[in-house]
């Protein structure tokens, strides 16, 4: 699946169409440019979930948690280095909690992929300051 959005709030809005199909134990894996828009799918998909916080990068924190009918686990991966670092950063112990995992920066880690469960990959690529192509493939999408 593959659309083009104009805006941040399309953005946002089409992540909400996304979430429509997610539960509990699913996993979100974003690649992307810096400032592609992963942050803004990310407000979307917690927003669809009922989170009232206000959603933000998690670049130095490595993990955000969202409470939400689903709570949603927004993590950075940017300054992780290897497989054996998501052990330090109590990755895996996330995945017995009953939310989404968002992941950002997955393409640092290229084996998660392979050793995860309900996996939706999201590609953002940006075209213009505003315009966003947004790819979709994974469990629900292929």
């Amino acid at each position: 699946m593959e659309i083009v959005t104009k805006s941040e709030n399309e953005t946002r809005g089409f992540a909400k169409t996304i979430a429509e199909k997610l539960s509990a134990g699913d996993v979100i894996l974003y690649t992307g440019e810096m400032g592609a828009g992963k942050t803004a799918f990310t407000k979307g998909v917690a927003e669809y979930f009922g989170t009232e916080e206000e959603v933000t990068s998690p670049t130095f924190a490595l993990v955000h948690e969202y409470p939400g009918r689903v709570p949603v686990f927004h993590f950075d991966l940017y300054r992780i280095s290897g497989f054996d670092d998501l052990y330090a950063i109590g990755f895996f112990d996330y995945l017995d909690r009953g939310g989404i995992l968002a992941v950002e920066w997955s393409e640092n880690i290229p084996e998660l992929e392979n050793e995860l469960e309900n996996v939706v990959k999201i590609n953002i690529e940006k075209l213009t300051e505003n315009e966003r192509k947004i790819t979709v493939s994974g469990k629900y999408f292929d």
